[in-house]
């Protein structure tokens, strides 16, 4: 079964799911208010109930009160938005993006030698 999509709001509600999994809504509706003060109950039910729709969350009822728990895991939907993120905006060139990112941002040089090391550690496996 493929990873389902998963837009920016609700990767909030899935932090904090995969950080403090199982979790109840109103957990999950303090911590994003304790970030933001904006963020509403009901939006916050709505994410939810959206996430265990496209197959990311499960619940479990335990009397009138839902525990969530993740379906998929954080390093494979970081894998699948990375993926997904290269292909549309790199054309799935990695060098691309890699190239992109070096020479628009400055780094400094011990980001730059964390960098090398990782690309050094990589061509060595």
């Amino acid at each position: 079964m493929p990873l389902p999509r998963i837009s920016e709001t609700e990767w909030e509600i899935m932090r904090i799911v995969w950080k403090r999994h199982p979790v109840i809504s109103a957990d999950v509706v303090n911590q994003l208010q304790a970030e933001d003060p904006t963020w509403r109950a009901v939006t916050a039910k709505t994410l939810l109930n959206r996430l265990v729709r496209k197959g990311a969350l499960s619940y479990e009822a335990i009397g009138r009160i839902y525990h969530y728990s993740a379906k998929v895991s954080e390093a494979e939907c970081v894998s699948a938005a990375t993926r997904s993120f290269l292909d549309r905006v790199f054309g799935g060139s990695l060098t691309g993006m890699m190239a992109h990112y070096v020479e628009s941002r400055k780094l400094s040089k011990s980001q730059l030698s964390e960098l090398r090391r990782i690309l050094e550690s990589e061509t060595s496996k």
